[in-house]
């Protein structure tokens, strides 16, 4: 008790040196404050977001293993040419581990419009500039959106139609709809499951034809015109998602890249076609290339697995790889994609990590320097408590319980100000640099000379996290568009517990430290030559 009112009278004898002693601790601890929030309000950002993201993932061929050990480019060309994508059935087979929430799959095939019905036109709706410069980029990102051993064009896959039909196993299937992106405005979404060849199509080519909920319309195969299909037209949607020049681009090369001439039906209806035209199909051999040539419908079958989280996802992919062999692979760009969104709080958070440390080191020299000063000023007060018998480790937590005192009062209202100002300080400094990544972004497209292509199979698109199974069910309508990241630009809350407990245990950790300075000063005075020094 005796030691806690000598400290506190020492406290409020000495103001003007505990008060220079309380600003610096009130500086460090609204600095350590908006620090140590910053990187609060990016940990909780990243754990709230992947707690709502679900991981998709799928099984692709491995194209860099596949041509490894080739020796030539023939022989490259011709391992390429003979890849084979995984069947739905095998699809299936993976999906029954325990680490797959759920398993969704569709089916896309390229036709042709009856008597009923035409396609919504697009060409011309590029400039010959805008051709010329993006023309290349939206080639390599059309090979790369490609499904693996896929290519709706001519030759060993067919003829390209005018539309693109779409069958999906299950709603959960059909992203676009359950994200906002598309949505039924008359009429109703066909049922699940439903074999009885019902169809919707956009507002676009519902207009552009004068068709309603209730019609039918007439589809055929590409590569044998009398071979049609009618359905049922169950519903019409419209689609707010935008496009950009290279998939405009891409819809003057075909209409059924455009996202007018998409028709959605169920899985078993497109898959109820393609088994019969594959029953009657014609095979021939082509005279030039030897390629086999057949009338059947071309089509392709897309699995995606979701994942309860990255824990599942990874143990899959772990379990997965060590049954796929070289040439499989499981692969999910979610996450990745997703972390690009956090870049600019990230980058904020370790920038905020640096500034931390500088302010900690600094501000811990000054404390220890003033304690120093502090000691030698106080040298007969210290050699009069020696002289009255009160050892000198009591001595040394009297200034310890000084130092305390001061710190706790100052990081008390440095927190407080700081919690005031942590949200507006970290969104602001969060705009600035978000604000630097987008001039970053601007000197990359001005060293290109033009916009940066989107990598295959993952990214954002107009605000839009797309998976790789989304941008494949994308690919004949859209086309692969350009990433546009989705960057968190703001925190509503950033100060918490946690952040005043670690601000608390900072306080601690320079008071021990410059308290042992003290300490080490007052064992190593002698009270009787202090008491004979007193000048």
């Amino acid at each position: 008790m005796y030691i806690l009112k000598n400290a506190w009278r020492s406290i409020t004898r000495s103001k003007g040196r505990n008060l220079l002693i309380g600003i610096i601790i009130f500086v460090i601890a609204v600095s350590s404050c908006v620090a140590l929030s910053i990187q609060e309000a990016a940990k909780q950002a990243k754990e709230s977001s992947m707690e709502q993201l679900e991981i998709t993932g799928q099984i692709t061929m491995n194209r860099q293993q596949m041509m490894a050990g080739r020796g030539s480019r023939e022989e490259m060309k011709d391992a390429l040419a003979d890849m084979e994508m995984m069947s739905l059935e095998e699809m299936k087979e993976y999906a029954q581990s325990e680490y797959v929430k759920s398993f969704y799959y569709t089916i896309s095939a390229s036709v042709n419009g009856g008597d009923d019905i035409e396609a919504v036109d697009v060409s011309g709706t590029v400039s010959d500039t805008e051709s010329s410069e993006i023309a290349g980029d939206v080639r390599m990102q059309t090979d790369a959106a490609m499904p693996e051993g896929g290519d709706m064009g001519r030759g060993r896959m067919g003829e390209q139609g005018d539309f693109t039909i779409t069958g999906y196993s299950s709603d959960e299937a059909m992203l676009s709809f359950l994200n906002g992106g598309s949505r039924v405005v008359d009429g109703e979404m066909f049922p699940e499951n439903d074999t009885g060849y019902q169809c919707i199509i956009s507002s676009e080519l519902a207009t552009y034809n004068e068709l309603e909920t209730g019609d039918t319309i007439t589809l055929t195969n590409p590569n044998n015109e009398e071979e049609s299909y009618t359905f049922t037209i169950s519903g019409i949607y419209e689609s707010t998602e935008t496009s950009d020049s290279a998939g405009n681009m891409m819809r003057n090369f075909s209409a059924a890249y455009d996202t007018a001439n998409q028709i959605y039906t169920s899985y078993e209806n497109l898959k109820d076609i393609a088994d019969t035209s594959e029953t009657s199909a014609v095979v021939s051999t082509d005279e030039t290339t030897g390629m086999e040539m057949s009338t059947a419908l071309r089509t392709q079958e897309n699995g995606t697995y979701t994942f309860a989280d990255i824990e599942d996802y990874e143990k899959f992919k772990e379990e997965t790889d060590e049954q796929l062999g070289d040439y499989y692979t499981v692969t999910s760009n979610d996450v990745s994609a997703y972390e690009q969104s956090l870049l600019p709080l990230e980058n904020l958070s370790r920038y905020a990590a640096y500034f931390h440390a500088v302010v900690l080191i600094i501000g811990g020299i000054i404390l220890v320097v003033l304690n120093i000063f502090n000691i030698r000023e106080r040298k007969y007060e210290i050699g009069v408590l020696a002289a009255i018998g009160m050892k000198k480790g009591k001595i040394g937590i009297q200034f310890v319980t000084e130092l305390l005192c001061v710190t706790f009062l100052s990081i008390f209202i440095g927190a407080g100000a700081g919690a005031a100002v942590s949200v507006p300080v970290t969104n602001q400094l969060l705009e600035q640099q978000i604000e630097s990544s987008a001039n970053a972004r601007e000197e990359q497209i001005q060293s290109f000379g033009r916009e940066m292509g989107s990598m295959p199979g993952g990214g954002f698109k107009g605000g839009e996290m797309l998976d790789e199974s989304a941008q494949e069910e994308k690919e004949f309508g859209e086309g692969s568009a350009l990433t546009v990241r989705n960057y968190i630009s703001q925190v509503d809350s950033a100060t918490n517990f946690r952040v005043i407990v670690q601000l608390i245990l900072i306080g601690i950790l320079l008071t021990i430290v410059s308290g042992c300075v003290a300490i080490v000063f007052i064992l190593r005075y002698d009270p009787l030559r202090i008491l004979s020094n007193r000048d």
